[in-house]
């Protein structure tokens, strides 16, 4: 069975498209669905940030396929792991958990690399490259934590 994991930030177009897209180049797509949200409907259907696509880019990843989308309640079902980018993502995320199950499957990405200390990534979309450069750093020490665990996990 595969593991299914959820990437999700605010609007899903700076830092959870970049999340999504760095773990998928860390796994194996046959083993591993990954996918990403937001907890707003800002940009529903849009690409990811220019931002965001140019630090993947720089970082041989296209991400140029994905659309923004909702974070809604069927998310639950669908995923087994759901990390989120910050506080705030976190509360929304759980204010629509059923049960504590779904509440079992969220939790904050950067609590990979920093355990039990609920750092946040920063949103870098009011910021300029420099931001991304280093939300990009961030997800990418996380998501390869991340892609051993399920790989142990898998074994």
């Amino acid at each position: 069975m595969k593991t299914r994991v959820l990437m999700v930030c605010l609007g899903n177009i700076c830092r959870s498209p970049l999340a999504e897209g760095i773990l998928k180049s860390k796994v194996d797509s046959n083993k591993v669905i990954v996918d990403s949200a937001g907890t707003s409907n800002y940009h529903v259907g849009d690409l990811p940030d220019e931002r965001s696509v140019s630090i993947a880019k720089k970082n041989s990843l296209d991400i140029t396929y994905q659309r923004g989308r909702q974070f809604t309640t069927e998310d639950f079902d669908n995923f087994d792991l759901i990390f989120v980018m910050d506080m705030s993502n976190y509360r929304d995320v759980l204010s629509l958990a059923r049960t504590e199950e779904d509440q079992n499957k969220v939790s904050l990405i950067l609590n990979e690399i920093f355990p039990g200390e609920n750092v946040e990534v920063p949103d870098p979309y009011h910021g300029g490259h420099d931001g991304f450069k280093r939300v990009y750093e961030m997800l990418n020490e996380a998501c390869e934590v991340i892609a051993r665990k399920i790989e142990d996990d898998s074994e």
